[in-house]
């Protein structure tokens, strides 16, 4: 399964809870965060001034690689 900007942030991390460390190194702090249940990937990207095509390509590499 790929990753992608529309991926509710919640349901990507309940499958793959090693992609937070990705998270935290592109300034998202997710986990428990009360937006993350109904949050997309792009949203929260937007929110912190954050490049969603960076991210959903490294965490898509992190998950290739493993």
């Amino acid at each position: 399964m790929k990753i992608n900007e529309n991926m509710l942030i919640n349901d990507m991390l309940d499958k793959y809870p090693e992609l937070t460390d990705i998270l935290f190194r592109h300034g998202l702090n997710c986990l428990g965060c009360p937006g993350a249940s109904n949050e997309i990937l792009r949203e929260a990207a937007e929110g912190h001034g954050i490049s969603i095509e960076k991210l959903v390509e490294d965490l898509n590499q992190f998950l290739a690689d493993k």
